[in-house]
């Protein structure tokens, strides 16, 4: 094979939500922006399965959607068991782990058995299961893009449960990350996406670092810009996270909302992700009495998610922890003024405090709500900061510099460089 000619590419996507989470996202784009540098892209996918480009097909490997949005963690009926996967799935769950990157490797594997001649190399976003190493014995060669261990996910959900039961719950729920340190451990190459996701991965799965890469994840400029012709909604804050999860720190960004209103009750906030019935974030906008303050919103279209950028007057990434954070760039990119934390990685994402993004430590809603309450006081302060972290977006981060360096890792596991 020459090394500048096309290469065929099966991209894993055990699970592809299209508009809210890093990997229907990255998924996306990278297939499209790939597509646009003339490569042969597939993608395999789980439920919920992504939106991909018309050029881009997507192979449907259906699991048995234990968790899906409207039911999660149903026990599936013995008649949707019709094979040897669907019973492993099954009978992971049982025993209170997650059983969907175990399972979705196992189908992909099954699946590309049959194919090993279409493809060039597997590119497995995140699963990291054990039918990776299964898909490269049989003589495909693997690559994986880790975009930050969840070993991380586990022991921040751990640290705040309530309680010993829900601790020990956790753990045994998150007992797929054994397998994912195993997998990732035994890979010959691996992508992230930050400095920090680098050396996480490092301590906590304990690859090689020799064998690692990072190549920082995209957004399109042409596709989040400025709307100057709508006006923003004075007290309006927008954020982008899956509500009950610990690390997105939504707690402490709504404690801060509460905060604000006492002096400014015109204050809102808009929430792009979906409200579990029942779970943390509810009770705590019950508990705090912002039942009329905070807006839900999701399964909307990128269009619509610029436009309530355009109309909000500050953007919060309130995270405890992130690996990179496309949220914080796709806010960026269309300039308005962000507030973010300094967790994990954000801090070589949205540049420094006062010149592209507005800093705060994480886990203080407190120092949340003092820092989006200068924002919302200085907006020339505030237009500046914003404009320049567009810049700073346009400068570093478009989807085709993140598939052009992705392709020259497919090219280093093929060994063509």
């Amino acid at each position: 094979m020459a090394a500048d000619s096309p290469l065929r590419i099966a991209l894993l996507a055990y699970r592809g939500k299209p508009h809210c989470g890093g990997q229907g996202v990255y998924v996306r784009h990278l297939s499209k922006a790939l597509v646009d540098l003339g490569h042969h892209v597939e993608v395999l996918g789980g439920q919920p399965y992504p939106e991909l480009d018309e050029r881009v097909p997507l192979v449907p490997l259906p699991s048995l959607d234990i968790y899906n949005e409207h039911f999660p963690m149903r026990m599936p009926g013995l008649w949707e068991i019709k094979n040897w996967k669907d019973l492993l799935e099954v009978s992971t769950f049982s025993l209170g782990t997650f059983p969907e990157p175990l399972a979705f490797t196992m189908r992909a594997w099954d699946h590309l058995k049959g194919r090993k001649g279409d493809f060039d190399l597997v590119h497995d976003n995140q699963s990291l299961g054990f039918g990776l190493l299964a898909i490269e014995r049989m003589g495909l060669p693997v690559i994986a893009t880790i975009h930050h261990p969840i070993t991380v996910d586990r022991r921040l959900e751990i640290e705040h449960a309530r309680g010993l039961y829900k601790k020990l719950t956790l753990r045994r729920w998150y007992a797929f990350t054994d397998m994912q340190t195993e997998v990732a451990r035994r890979l010959q190459r691996v992508i992230t996406v930050s400095e920090n996701s680098f050396n996480d991965i490092v301590t906590d799965h304990k690859v090689d670092p020799h064998r690692m890469h990072i190549v920082p994840v995209g957004v399109d400029p042409d596709l989040f810009v400025p709307h100057p012709e709508i006006r923003r909604k004075p007290g309006m804050l927008i954020t982008t996270a899956s509500a009950d999860v610990a690390m997105k720190g939504l707690r402490y960004l709504l404690e801060a909302v509460a905060k604000l209103r006492t002096e400014r009750p015109e204050v809102t906030l808009t929430v792009i992700g979906r409200p579990k019935e029942g779970g943390e974030s509810a009770r705590t906008i019950s508990e705090l009495g912002l039942d009329e303050a905070v807006t839900f919103v999701s399964g909307v279209s990128d269009e619509r998610i610029v436009e309530l950028y355009a109309e909000a007057e500050v953007a919060v990434v309130p995270s405890l922890y992130e690996g990179f954070s496309l949220p914080a760039i796709e806010a960026m990119s269309t300039a308005i003024p962000l507030v973010a934390t300094t967790g994990g990685a954000i801090p070589e994402v949205v540049g420094a405090d006062g010149e592209t993004a507005f800093s705060v430590e994480p886990g203080d809603g407190g120092a949340l709500a003092h820092k989006i309450g200068y924002v919302l006081d200085h907006p020339r302060i505030a237009a500046r900061v914003g404009a320049a972290g567009r810049q700073r977006v346009i400068d570093q981060w478009s989807w085709r510099h993140t598939a052009e360096r992705t392709v020259e890792q497919y090219r280093a596991r093929l060994g063509q460089i």
